[in-house]
């Protein structure tokens, strides 16, 4: 009997672009300068222990916000009078553990039953900037008094932004904010997000279990990924730029540095995560202070997931007033922890 089955073709293993980067940054290493390479790794490894003992606190404290449920209280900043929800909004944009492609559905729903763009707008700018898992490793890296200041600057720009918003709510920039036909998907996978009430004996059910240990992992793989990229990049940023270059450009008092770091961060953003490892790069080499911090603010807000959220479902226009209170918040940031660090 001839065979009917047909043959199936085999398909190599999707390699993330961050692994893909930092393998590739250690071999141009080792092909160039083979001496740097093992200290390059070591350099690495020895950051990424250094950092673990956050890395599993914020792992575990993620898994237990995702498995609880606890998400659902986010829908209740958005309850009540307008500057209540501003206020709110700030604050839990500030300190909720969720990426901005999960809010996307969440926002949508919002902003389609009538909920105001300036407490929106306050979530928006606040949520990409700091969470459990980042502060964690941003004290770990940058000290608690840098991770404490990133998340009151979090916040402060949330209400900068929800309060500008409102006050200028009438006019052309923010009216009619939605797009005809918004894009509601997120690369999370998240369709119906916030439903319910939180369930905190979350280990009494088994959907809750797996929720727990699904999380868990999918950050810790995530975490790691990208850490290692970081660190390799700032082993290299240690040994290869001269801190004499970054001193020039970003370091010294002044407008100036702080301006730049937030012109700079806009585009050069990795990841919120990423970030951390890289700032800590530039601040040995010469960085300012307060151009670290406009770095990290201005960086954060406009980096990719945190933009596509937003275009996805307003108007270039009322995009363009998100990306300028970043630029002006990052900047009113950087002066008050330069004058103060």
């Amino acid at each position: 009997m001839a065979e009917t089955t047909t043959p199936t073709t085999r398909r190599l293993p999707r390699i993330s672009k961050a692994w893909a980067a930092a393998g590739l940054i250690l071999l141009a290493v080792a092909v160039l300068d083979t001496p740097q390479f093992w200290p390059t790794v070591t350099f690495a490894a020895n950051a990424l222990a250094n950092t673990a003992p956050f890395i599993l606190f914020a792992v575990l404290a993620v898994a237990l916000l995702k498995a609880t449920g606890a998400e659902t209280m986010l829908a209740k900043a958005f309850e009540g009078r307008e500057v209540r929800m501003i206020v709110l909004a700030a604050l839990l944009g500030g300190l909720s553990p969720f990426c901005s492609c999960e809010v996307i559905p969440f926002i949508a729903a919002l902003l389609a039953v009538g909920a105001p763009l300036s407490a929106v707008m306050a979530f928006w700018l606040a949520s990409p900037l700091m969470d459990p898992a980042m502060f964690l490793i941003t004290a770990g890296t940058l000290g608690w008094h840098f991770a404490v200041a990133k998340t009151m600057a979090a916040v402060g720009l949330g209400l900068l932004g929800g309060f500008a918003t409102r006050t200028f709510a009438a006019s052309p920039v923010f009216a009619d904010p939605l797009r005809e036909r918004p894009q509601v998907g997120g690369c999370c996978g998240v369709k119906k997000p916030f439903q319910g009430k939180p369930v905190w004996r979350f280990w009494t059910e088994p959907d809750r279990r797996r929720t727990f240990m699904d999380t868990g992992l999918e950050n810790a793989l995530f975490l790691l990924k990208w850490l290692t990229l970081a660190y390799v990049i700032e082993a290299v940023m240690v040994h290869y730029v001269p801190a004499e270059l970054i001193a020039g450009v970003l370091g010294g008092d002044g407008l100036w540095p702080i301006l730049l770091g937030a012109l700079v961060g806009a585009p050069a953003y990795l990841n919120g995560y990423a970030a951390v490892p890289l700032v800590d790069a530039l601040l040995s080499q010469g960085m300012a202070t307060g151009a670290a911090m406009s770095f990290v603010i201005a960086g954060g807000v406009s980096s990719i997931p945190a933009a596509i959220a937003v275009w996805a479902l307003v108007k270039p226009r009322v995009f363009a007033a998100y990306l300028g209170y970043a630029l002006i918040g990052a900047v009113i940031a950087g002066l008050a922890w330069g004058a103060v660090a």
